[in-house]
């Protein structure tokens, strides 16, 4: 009998080691799920509607509405709808069997215009947005646009030769 119980003994002992062992598992495979989300969403807030995450939330909010009509202008709404159908003229050019080079620097040409003319617009609007902020609160966008926006660093190609 004593041999019996110190057998069943055993295997209670070895059953909670295993269900700690894979408890801890199961939670450290949860952590890390979490924090490599964690890190993936602050990787991939990218662009301006970012260049705002510090400053007040009315602040927040008028750079919100300052974009959103901006993008919603009729001018903008063509400008953009102009672009995309250039790159999808390049595109169908590029992918045509004779190449049509004359054809092809036309379209590159407007859909690089349309390209300049919107960015031009939407840096007017962040920077009359810009004008109407304290200083500090420039200081907090600059640093939001170089971690999110279009001020941030780009890493030198691997390989590339410095000079």
């Amino acid at each position: 009998m004593k041999g019996a119980v110190t057998a069943s003994r055993r295997w209670l002992v070895a059953s909670i080691v295993l269900n700690v062992f894979l408890l801890g598992a199961a939670g450290g495979g949860l952590y890390r799920w979490h924090a490599q989300q964690t890190r993936l969403d602050a990787l991939q807030q990218r662009g301006l509607r970012y260049a705002a995450d510090q400053l007040p939330a009315a602040r927040q909010a008028a750079f919100a509405a300052a974009l959103k009509a901006t993008r919603r202008d009729p001018e903008t709404r063509a400008l953009a709808l102009a672009a995309r159908d250039g790159r999808l003229q390049i595109a169908g050019l590029l992918s045509a069997p004779n190449l049509d080079q004359d054809a092809l620097r036309d379209a590159l040409a407007r859909t690089r215009n349309a390209d300049i003319a919107l960015r031009a617009r939407i840096e007017t609007t962040v920077a009359t947005f810009a004008a109407t902020l304290t200083p500090p609160e420039r200081l907090q966008m600059v640093d939001a646009m170089q971690r999110h926006g279009p001020l941030r660093p780009v890493a030198p190609e691997s390989g590339a030769s410095t000079r």
